[in-house]
């Protein structure tokens, strides 16, 4: 065990080493013009003032559901709970404090060349995406050695606790399964709070700054004179960067772990006769109890294998001499991270007394990623035909464009659906849901390049404000819209890996979850949902049904909550413009500070509702309909939640590109019909996929972590049936 952990703790310090160098040499290049700096202050002040707000509004639930789970639980699942929360917040800040250092000197560097652009803003996206993978690590091998005991095989088994004395009340857990389960909890729900909350902020000033601005206006994107401009480049960092930080570590440490419950229960059913068949299949049979630690923390050197790939394949694009091609490099970079990363989880398995099952595994996860990101990239790019006819729609007007990028979006999710289906039931064959979590580790094992690449873009993306609004050669925006449209496509791709990763993900921690109200070792099977049957009846279909509905429930309340906090700023943009004439003349300065405020507040106040019901849903469905129920529930969510999050994700991006498509001079370029199509089609695609995509990876492992946390509280046939 402890050298395991040792060589997890010391990649980890490494990843994190990494992430302090490149935030060093990021912060020592020159941020250019007095104006420039200016403009970087505004942007960290408003990103630094939202993040604290959000951070106390979190706090205050970090610490009231810690006390629950002391109170029902133990101390140390709360403390537990508290680690994963805490390292989810510093992932958020850390990213979004390199963000906000890197935007303003990625502009300064596209005065001199594109390649140095890259570097600067690929330097920065870094930071987030080892920190992600080191926080993540590092904290569950933190976890692990803190409550070594709850993990010895010597004193493995199922507890049982009367809550609070409350006859009938009793909960069963393995005590470490539930330890690392709460460790997960607490990176889940910060995630949440922070794409949620991010995803409002920077979706609702995004919208109300280009309808106003570039459709009613005519004015630049970007523009100084618009009141809503610096808002919007805020909400890149604290939406796009710190809530992206947050996302990946939660989907990271959501598939590491449910690898390692399913590993806890596997080890204490080791006599029952199906779990000795699921052992064999891994090479194991009878020696499981002196390969216990093998079996427990290989999914921890998996990913520490895939850390040391990622820090290899960052510093290819970081040091990269190439001057053309900038998303070749950054796709080059993608794909040496997955080879690397399959081959140190090759020498991984051979050093273990496994089988070849959990290599071939993970390989097929990462094979799945790959070709996700693929088919995002060809549905959201600008190089392939999708887009390209996309911003031929918008010659025809907004409403042509809207639908067609719709139908982008859903024609998306066709092939992404069939590759989860083919590797999931692949998967299954070879090693049962065990082998289904080593594919979620294969797919998030390079998570530090797919965050990397995918914060680049949010730096890029405020490189283009700065250059504009401080009224920079339009050569410099040329170079930087070049870099923020690959980062579109790069965002798409790490957003298709994490709803696959979730799908994998989730389908263990529902394993887990059924596993989970076992009160004795005789009673851990493989797991059986029955559809139907004279037990549950129709309870699974009626909880799949439920499940399939919450996640458009949850969509819809993101979306209005955009929306309508949007709708305030557009007020305020347009009263500001009717009261004072000469922000129009550029003779007097609009009120950023109000902007920001009303995007700030709409963030936090908005968050906590959808929040709640990501929390609340899977309790009341267990405690009242039952642990079958909730099972079919969680099943129902998360097909529905696959679908809905990769159209979402390729929509959106496919709107934003055919937009900048046409703004690179096709189709009249900017200021014709098709360019304000193109905005309007944009602000439909943002909240889709800036917002609602990337949270709904995170609502169905939240809504499994917690069902695992609770299950054994659910009875097994609701109280109106009995």
């Amino acid at each position: 065990m402890g050298w395991m952990l040792g060589a997890a703790a010391l990649v980890s310090l490494a990843a994190l080493g990494w992430s302090a160098y490149a935030t060093y040499s990021v912060a020592r290049r020159d941020a250019g013009s007095p104006r420039m700096r200016e403009i970087q202050a505004y942007i960290r002040e408003g990103a630094w003032a939202f993040m604290i707000a959000e951070a106390k509004v979190m706090a205050i639930t970090m610490v009231v559901v810690a006390g629950v789970l002391w109170a029902v639980f133990y101390w140390e699942v709360s403390l537990a709970f508290l680690i994963g929360s805490g390292l989810a917040m510093a992932a958020g800040f850390i990213g979004m404090n390199a963000a906000t250092l890197a935007n303003a000197r990625t502009t300064h560097a596209a005065q001199r060349s594109l390649k140095e652009a890259l570097t600067v803003a690929f330097s920065g996206g870094s930071v987030m995406g080892m920190a992600v993978a080191g926080l993540a690590v590092g904290g569950l091998a933190l976890v692990i050695a803190l409550f070594r005991r709850e993990f010895d095989p010597a004193v493995l088994y199922i507890h049982t606790k009367t809550i609070f004395g409350i006859p009938g009340a009793d909960v069963n857990f393995i005590k470490g399964a539930l330890i690392i389960s709460a460790y997960s909890a607490g990176a889940s729900l910060v995630a949440l709070f922070d794409r949620v909350g991010g995803g409002i902020y920077t979706k609702a000033a995004d919208m109300a700054a280009d309808l106003v601005g570039k459709v009613e206006l005519k004015i630049p994107e970007d523009d100084p004179r618009n009141p809503a401009t610096i808002a919007d480049n805020v909400g890149d960092n604290v939406g796009d960067v710190g809530g992206l930080g947050a996302d990946l570590l939660e989907s990271f440490v959501g598939a590491v772990i449910s690898a390692i419950v399913i590993a806890l229960y596997v080890y204490v059913g080791r006599f029952n006769p199906d779990i000795q068949d699921l052992m064999a299949k891994f090479g194991l049979g009878d020696r499981i109890t002196a390969d216990f630690w093998w079996f427990a923390l290989l999914p921890i050197l998996f990913v520490a294998g895939g850390i040391v790939a990622c820090l290899i394949a960052i510093a290819y694009i970081r040091f990269s001499r190439r001057e053309k091609d900038m998303q070749g490099i950054l796709m080059n970079g993608t794909r040496l991270g997955a080879v690397l990363t399959a081959g140190f989880a090759a020498l991984t398995t051979w050093l273990s007394p496994f089988n070849w099952i959990p290599f071939l595994s993970a390989i097929m996860g990462i094979a799945s990623g790959i070709g996700i990101g693929f088919v995002s990239e060809y549905f959201t790019s600008s190089r392939y035909k999708p887009t390209r006819e996309l911003a031929r729609a918008y010659q025809s007007g907004p409403a042509i464009g809207v639908t067609e990028g719709m139908a982008v979006g859903m024609l998306s999710a066709l092939w992404p659906c069939l590759i989860i289906a083919a590797a999931t039931v692949l998967a299954y064959q070879m090693g049962g849901l065990l082998a289904v979590a080593y594919a979620a580790l294969g797919m998030l094992s390079f998570v530090g390049m797919t965050v990397s690449v995918d914060s680049y873009g949010p730096i890029a993306d405020n490189a283009s404000g700065i250059a504009t609004m401080a009224k920079l050669d339009p050569q410099v925006r040329e170079k930087t819209d070049q870099l923020d449209s690959i980062g579109n496509t790069t965002a798409a791709i790490g957003k298709g890996f994490a709803i696959g990763s979730a799908a994998f993900a989730a389908l263990g921690l529902i394993a887990a979850y059924l596993w989970s109200a076992a009160g004795r070792a005789d009673e851990v099977h493989v797991p059986n949902i029955p559809i139907i049957s004279p037990e549950v009846g129709g309870l699974v279909v009626a909880g799949m049904i439920v499940g399939a509905m919450v996640t458009y429930v949850f969509s819809a309340l993101l979306i209005r909550s955009v929306s309508r906090t949007a709708d305030v700023m557009v007020q305020e943009i347009r009263r500001q413009f009717r009261e004072n004439p000469k922000i129009m003349s550029g003779e007097a300065t609009p009120d950023y500070k109000r902007c920001i405020t009303i995007t700030a507040h709409g963030g936090v106040r908005r968050m906590v509702l959808p929040s709640l019901l990501a929390l609340g849903m899977p309790l009341f469905v267990g405690l009242l309909f039952g642990r079958y129920t909730l099972a079919g529930f969680l099943v129902g969510a998360l097909l529905s939640a696959i679908m809905l999050a990769i159209y979402c994700g390729n929509a959106g991006g496919a709107m934003d590109n055919a937009k900048k498509y046409v703004e690179e001079g096709h189709f009249g370029g900017k200021g014709s019909p098709a360019h304000a199509a193109g905005v309007v089609a944009d602000t439909v695609g943002d909240p889709l996929k800036d917002t609602v995509g990337p949270s709904l990876d995170i609502l169905i492992k939240l809504m499994s972590v917690i069902s695992l946390l609770f299950a054994s509280l659910f009875p097994v046939i609701p109280f109106f049936l009995r």
